[in-house]
């Protein structure tokens, strides 16, 4: 049986609310460029076809090219990363909580141990915490284990309007379910058409919708950790 391996990455906090409410079941990443090295290679050595600048893939590289996916293959997990804090606990033990603390994760975050920017900040509108970036959250503080069901690659722009709902975005006639969070996630990323509504969202992160580059596509399921 394979080794079921498991890898961290990252999600901005309305993302991992689109997760825990189920609206998340995909994720889409440019190929890094390790990734693109690796398939050149594979070109050079005649294992693969090159990414095509147009058209579909050759259907005897898809699997090739899967396998370069940095995010792992169907079967492993995926620990979320997100804007964390530790609280009070944190003032009275030192800046870092020791997984020998974390026996209960649940009651932890019951007695103030550890809040997330993605929950409800309501206990905190006198005074907000001094969050901790995403990139350095250890693997103990990550409250969410996903398994991986599905890695492709494909072009950004190729995305069909149910993979785009499956991306998690809100729609502008969604913004009544928002609440304060309206203006937290920004009205600039909502677009009565889900495939408008990703391409915001992918432009607001910084990514190139113009460029269309080649993506993966990993798909997801949320598990207990």
């Amino acid at each position: 049986m394979p080794e079921i391996k498991e890898r961290p990455i990252l999600f901005s906090a309305p993302m991992v609310r689109a997760i825990l409410e189920g609206r998340k079941t995909v994720t889409r990443r440019a190929l890094n460029a390790q990734a693109l090295k690796n398939i050149g290679y594979g070109v050079q050595l005649g294992e693969c076809h090159e990414l095509p600048s147009e058209g579909p893939l050759h259907p005897n590289s898809i699997g090739y090219y899967n396998d370069f996916c940095p995010f792992g293959q169907p079967g492993d997990r995926l620990w979320v990363r997100e804007t964390w804090y530790c609280d009070h606990f944190e003032v009275q033990n030192g800046p870092y909580l020791q997984p020998s603390d974390m026996h209960d994760l649940d009651q932890s975050r019951e007695n103030g141990k550890l809040v997330y920017a993605a929950d409800d900040l309501a206990p905190y509108e006198q005074e907000q915490p001094t969050w901790k970036p995403s990139i350095h959250m250890p693997r103990w503080a990550s409250r969410i284990l996903l398994k991986i069901t599905g890695v492709r690659v494909e072009r950004l722009q190729d995305i069909t309007e149910e993979q785009a709902k499956a991306e998690g975005v809100r729609l502008y006639t969604d913004h009544a379910e928002l609440g304060d969070w309206w203006h937290v996630e920004g009205i600039d990323t909502y677009s009565a058409d889900p495939r408008k509504s990703f391409k915001l969202l992918w432009s607001s992160v910084g990514g190139d919708w113009g460029a269309n580059p080649w993506v993966w596509v990993v798909s997801f399921r949320r598990v207990t950790p």
